[in-house]
């Protein structure tokens, strides 16, 4: 569908500018034109005020989660059987749950990244889509019963709690220990997160914690419980940028958690963390390139109209030559972005981490290098309004102060582009193997 109104350069995906696309059906558009009024109305409008006062309030994410805006944090497909025993059969836009596939979710980040700013919608979706999926996925029925009903309806609120100070990127060095009581009915949980997203209004913290020796087969999940639970304080951090998602440190004290609290089997956490950790660096991925088109088709309106030197600043070749460069950077990782949704949809979550497991690694830290060359550039052409925290530049301001939120979380950039290459020659290795052993037993 063409556009109604001009739209500034790069301001859009291309898809969403009446070109045409492989990867995007109706459900898809459908899907787009619904939840883009509901997110401007409840969030987008009012997401740098919010940020400015360093809370998102309460009330919205229960106007969030009564819509049921927040399941579509979950990594697709959508868990349908608990959904519909849950009375959600379906989404914005008339999408059904079963018909929710990648390229939703991927829709639903980017257009919740649209304010540009990373902190409000995070505020919202990080517990739901990366604390949840653990419980989905390795959690028992019984305790699938008495956790997801409250979760994924959103009266209750979780975070994932893997990071600690000396173990961030080096998930297999986490010292928090579990260790069972003499009774064997309780783990008594003893350490410290931080750096946790959501964690200060979380009820609960899908957490890794040691429950054996040291290294990654040492490491186990358990749903901890967090707010009002003897032991556990809690206290905001002061960050950079994405002050409203509510990044955290949790001092454990002795936390008494029942046994049943376990995720899966003990000693298998880090496979659990890993295969977790994907959708972690996709949705980052998505939204961070949304962030990095905002700052810049924010420039591109500015120097549109500011003038210097007589004439408006987009007559000045070294603007072009700036907007053009990074331009190409942003478009190039949207293509990539679409892509790798779109492998994502078509793909088993089992052959998706072998195959992309490396490359999600890849996208994430590549998203993290354009959207600072975005933010930058942004900056650059705002000028003095680019370095003043209120006023015309101020958003492209704040942008640029959120880049290291990108770069870092997650996954840090030169872990993730390390990571990628022996994950990519892992593969290689593996394929080799196997069609030399094809070519043994041919033989």
């Amino acid at each position: 569908m063409a556009p109604t109104k001009p739209i500034i350069p790069f301001s859009e995906p291309a898809w969403l500018t009446g070109l045409p696309s492989p990867y995007y059906n109706d459900s898809h558009r459908r899907w787009q034109r619904a939840i883009r009024a509901f997110i401007s109305e409840h969030l987008i409008d009012h997401a740098l005020e919010w940020d400015t006062a360093e809370l998102v309030p309460e009330h919205v994410f229960d106007t969030f989660a009564k819509a049921n805006m927040l399941v579509p944090a979950l990594p697709a497909p959508l868990p349908v059987e608990w959904l519909k025993k849950l009375g959600v059969h379906e989404l914005l836009g008339g999408v059904k749950v079963e018909e929710f596939d990648y390229l939703h979710f991927a829709i639903y980040t980017d257009e919740m990244s649209r304010s540009g700013l990373g902190g409000p919608p995070g505020s919202l979706t990080v517990g739901v889509s990366f604390g949840v999926p653990p419980i989905l996925k390795f959690g028992s029925k019984a305790l699938q019963e008495r956790f997801l009903p409250d979760l994924l309806l959103g009266r209750k609120r979780i975070c994932i709690a893997i990071t600690e100070p000396d173990a961030g990127s080096d998930v297999a060095n986490i010292r928090t220990t579990a260790t069972k009581t003499p009774c064997g009915k309780y783990y008594l949980i003893e350490g410290q997160k931080k750096w946790i997203s959501n964690g200060i209004w979380s009820d609960y913290a899908t957490m890794a914690v040691r429950t054996g020796g040291p290294g990654p087969g040492g490491l186990s999940l358990l749903v901890v419980p967090l707010k009002g639970a003897e032991g556990v304080t809690m206290r905001r951090l002061k960050v950079s940028g994405q002050i409203t998602g509510g990044t955290t440190q949790i001092l454990l004290d002795n936390v008494k958690v029942p046994v049943e609290n376990l995720l899966g089997e003990e000693g298998a956490g880090m496979r659990y963390i890993m295969t977790n950790f994907n959708h972690e660096r996709l949705s980052i991925a998505v939204g961070a390139t949304r962030q990095a088109r905002v700052a810049l088709a924010t420039a591109f309106e500015y120097v549109l109209k500011r003038e210097a030197f007589g004439k408006a600043l987009i007559e000045q070749p070294v603007v072009r030559h700036r907007l053009s460069k990074a331009g190409a950077l942003l478009e190039s990782q949207q293509a990539w972005v679409d892509q790798f949704v779109y492998q994502m949809a078509k793909l088993s979550k089992a052959e998706a981490d072998v195959q992309l497991g490396g490359l999600t690694a890849l996208a994430k830290a590549n998203a993290g290098i354009v959207a600072n060359e975005c933010a930058q550039v942004a900056v650059l052409l705002f000028g003095g309004n680019g370095y003043t925290r209120t006023g015309q530049g101020e958003l492209a301001e704040r942008i640029y102060r959120e880049v290291m939120g990108i770069r870092i979380p997650g996954g840090s950039e030169d872990v993730m582009l390390d990571l990628a290459i022996r994950q990519l020659v892992k593969n290689y290795r593996a394929q080799t193997a196997a069609l030399e052993r094809e070519g043994a037993a041919k033989l």
